[in-house]
């Protein structure tokens, strides 16, 4: 039986592809309420406590041209000092808390032999997701909209010589807390990840985005060094083990197009916009 809590979240990502889905027809807050089948009051209410906004402002984020603004607004300063990432807002302060390390020679190619995974589920705004952490920091976080029992199977392909105990540490708990309301003392995120020198390269460089900010694959490319080779920087967003975290959707197409995302243009969409209102509202 699911909990209110998980029954909440499910209602808030039905709105959100709602209003994703419908914002040039501009409707209206009983329209949305209808279709999460509840009263208008409620409805706002609890979008507002989840979201942070009302339904209203937060379809102003999703359309293209509000996109194209916050890529020429950020573009240039993606990738520059600290002050210029925004330390005065507490929205993008977990992004200066991540940091990761890559794994062994040993761990990545034996299958992680040596490694004892603990893992958990959680809901999130965007929907459930399954979280998969060693000693060392958090190797795998991803939606896991088909079910427990298969996302803990895509998990264990990933390391299918690791021992694995369900259970929720505090690397988890530090990941998790990008949900949180009060980021005013944000705990610092470990990222313990299998992968290429290049693909490490580019999920490096990806963090430097702040959140509420984009940029596109071609610079995405240039700041990691690779400037002719955006179709392999777009494979190693698609190879990205760590959704959230590393914020792969945060990269669109140049002309202001949200684009594709591993777990469809609707999510893509939702966490793009809630970060914008986050943005926007802490200013």
């Amino acid at each position: 039986m699911k909990t209110q809590q998980e029954i909440d979240s499910q209602r808030i990502t039905a709105a959100i592809g709602f209003l994703i889905r419908n914002y040039t027809l501009q409707p209206r807050l009983d329209d949305v309420a209808d279709h999460v089948h509840l009263s208008p009051f409620h409805f706002q209410r609890l979008f507002r406590e989840r979201v942070g906004v009302t339904p209203k402002q937060f379809a102003r984020y999703l359309s293209v041209e509000h996109a194209k603004k916050v890529l020429e607004e950020t573009h240039a300063t993606l990738f520059d000092a600290a002050n210029e990432i925004g330390l005065s807002t507490t929205s993008r302060l977990h992004d200066l808390f991540v940091g990761i390390e890559g794994m062994t020679p040993g761990e990545y190619k034996n299958g992680g032999a040596a490694l004892t995974i603990n893992y958990s589920f959680a809901g999130t705004l965007f929907g459930p997701v399954i979280v998969g952490s060693t000693e060392k920091g958090i190797c795998h976080m991803t939606f896991a909209d088909e079910g427990e029992e298969e996302a803990f199977e895509r998990l264990k392909s990933s390391f299918p010589n690791a021992a694995y105990r369900r259970l929720t540490d505090q690397n988890q708990q530090n990941a998790l807390s990008i949900f949180r309301q009060d980021w005013s003392k944000p705990d610092e995120i470990r990222l313990h990840l299998k992968g290429t020198d290049f693909q490490l390269k580019v999920w490096n460089t990806l963090l430097q985005i702040p959140s509420g900010g984009l940029t596109t694959y071609s610079d995405l490319a240039l700041k990691a060094g690779h400037e002719r080779a955006q179709r392999a920087v777009g494979t190693a967003l698609g190879n990205n083990p760590v959704v959230l975290l590393i914020p792969c959707h945060r990269v669109i197409q140049s002309s202001g197009i949200i684009g594709n995302y591993r777990y469809g243009p609707v999510r893509k969409n939702a966490i793009i916009g809630w970060e914008a209102v986050k943005r926007e509202t802490e200013k």
